[in-house]
């Protein structure tokens, strides 16, 4: 079995000024800054052999390049509870435009719509185990956050592992985004 999610990872500068972020909460899991990324579609556990089919169908997908902010954080609860800390980003139409095409390239190929509405954002930790107060300060005071645009030219089919301290991601796929002709 495979675990594997559709995401663009984050270049190393953007990398580091999120990861200057990172800090300030008792009891949060912070996600180390080589995992960072913005999930466009999770998989989760499949077949070796349907992995084949993931890839073929995402291969396909024609998008534009296009420019990403990350803006603001915020938080996940669940069952009014706050689960993980995450930095946002902008949505903009070539964004949900892809995400889209995405999942409904993925449904024709037999997987199980997403549940959960997709809410663009790179989680920086889990906070589960946290002071809610804490959390909500740090929220307050970091909520101005921005970081340099990030130019995306392609998203990435990414493999999961599961690991001690942390969870192991592997690129396997990059699926390219066409740069638009200058007029």
């Amino acid at each position: 079995m495979l675990r594997l999610f559709v995401a663009f990872g984050l270049p190393p500068d953007i990398r580091s000024e999120v990861a200057g972020l990172a800090g300030g909460i008792p009891g949060a899991r912070w996600v180390p800054p080589d995992n960072y990324h913005l999930t466009l579609r999770f998989i989760g556990e499949i077949e070796n052999w349907r992995a084949q089919e993931v890839d073929d169908a995402l291969a396909v997908i024609r998008g534009q390049a296009f420019d990403l902010a990350l803006r603001g954080v915020g938080t996940f609860e669940k069952a009014g509870r706050i689960q993980s800390l995450w930095v946002g980003a902008e949505r903009n139409d070539t964004l949900t435009h892809l995400q889209g095409k995405i999942e409904t390239a993925l449904q024709r190929i037999g997987l199980p719509p997403e549940r959960k509405r997709f809410s663009p954002h790179v989680t920086l930790a889990r906070v589960d185990r946290a002071p809610p107060d804490k959390v909500v300060a740090y929220v307050q005071a970091h909520n101005l956050f921005r970081a340099a645009l990030v130019r995306v030219q392609h998203f990435t089919l990414f493999s999961s592992r599961l690991g001690k301290e942390a969870s192991v991601y592997t690129p396997e796929v990059d699926y390219d985004l066409a740069a638009r002709a200058a007029a």
